[in-house]
């Protein structure tokens, strides 16, 4: 009769411990597609990855679903371009036809599809730092565009504030989730994304809209405007996020704040800052003198971000603010 009781000593079974399978390799696009409706196509059913904080961040607090309000999801979700997009075209989705709203913000999505199911549907989120492991080129370009992208948003919400407008909140969200369609190009094209940013490297003159017609065959507004329409994303952020419409002054917050974001990536010596700056002031209405201190003053805080994180685009701008800045709290 065989003994089953374990001897001293012995090695007892452990259990295993199931591994989840490594997520499988990116796959780029290489050349440009037929038209508008096969890159909607394409991006419609693609994977989007997202910043590794924002990933990071969404498991610490998954360990802890039942403690967490959609406040403190809200806060890790709108620091992310790309977890904002993802959030908010699938909130479109759960609303009816009926239902659908003009305006949308993050928090009201989390409480339209509770937390619970937030995280049921959202589980542990590529990074693009994954993605785009084997893209260097591309994983520099993109955290160019996202910095950028911070920085119009918080212009936009700057020049909403200063105006009194009732849609600030939208009005950021417009000029945050501006450059989305570009975001997708560089990591799902991005040997097209980096034939673009050197076309426009070599020729400054050359215009956005052009290049990426013959690159991609699309321009990249176009293809913006598309998607928000196909993700049903709230009607306000779609209107806001046309060019179209900027005689509104709404409009005219977000072009400017993105023009101003793009113009002043390098450093504020751009050819084109004084005319931006002009044009601002009107928006304002205010002195330009006074216009740029206040833009100053919106840029410092980022600028100290940048320096910290080491972003090899901005961390040797320099991070004191202008002294005419004192003056603009005067004027504005």
């Amino acid at each position: 009769m065989t003994d089953d009781t374990p001897q001293s000593g012995a090695a007892t079974a452990v259990p295993a411990i199931p591994i989840a399978p490594a997520p499988p390799p990116a796959t780029y696009i290489k050349t440009a597609l037929a038209h508008i409706g096969a890159w909607t196509h394409y991006f419609m059913q693609a994977e989007i990855p997202v910043l590794a904080a924002t990933a990071a961040a969404l498991e610490e607090l998954r360990a802890r679903e039942d403690d967490v309000d959609a406040n403190m999801l809200t806060s890790v979700i709108q620091a992310d371009p790309l977890m904002t997009l993802k959030v908010l075209s699938f909130a479109a989705g759960l609303r009816k036809p009926s239902h659908a709203t003009q305006t949308e913000s993050i928090t009201t999505s989390l409480v339209l599809m509770g937390i619970s199911p937030f995280f049921r549907h959202f589980g542990p989120q590529r990074t693009v730092e994954d993605w785009l492991a084997d893209q260097p080129e591309a994983r520099q370009g993109l955290q160019t565009l996202l910095l950028r992208a911070e920085r119009a948003g918080q212009f936009a919400l700057g020049f909403a504030v200063h105006r009194g407008d009732t849609d600030a909140t939208i009005i950021h969200q417009a000029a945050f989730l501006n450059d989305f369609a570009e975001m997708l190009v560089w990591l799902h094209a991005p040997v097209l994304a980096v034939k673009i940013r050197d076309a426009q490297a070599a020729d400054s003159t050359l215009r956005s809209s052009l290049i990426q017609k013959e690159v991609l065959g699309v321009e990249m507004a176009d293809l913006r405007q598309a998607l928000m329409k196909l993700w049903h994303l709230p009607e306000l952020l779609i209107n806001i996020s046309d060019n179209r419409n900027a005689r509104r002054s709404n409009v005219r917050c977000v072009v400017l704040a993105v023009r101003l974001a793009r113009h002043t990536a390098v450093d504020w010596d751009n050819a084109a800052v004084p005319d931006d700056v002009e044009e601002i002031a009107r928006l304002l209405n205010n002195s330009p003198h006074a216009t740029l201190g206040f833009l100053h003053k919106i840029d410092h805080p980022m600028l100290e971000a940048a320096s910290v994180a080491g972003s090899p685009e901005r961390a040797e701008r320099p991070s004191a603010i202008p002294e005419h800045a004192a003056d603009a709290c005067a004027g504005t």
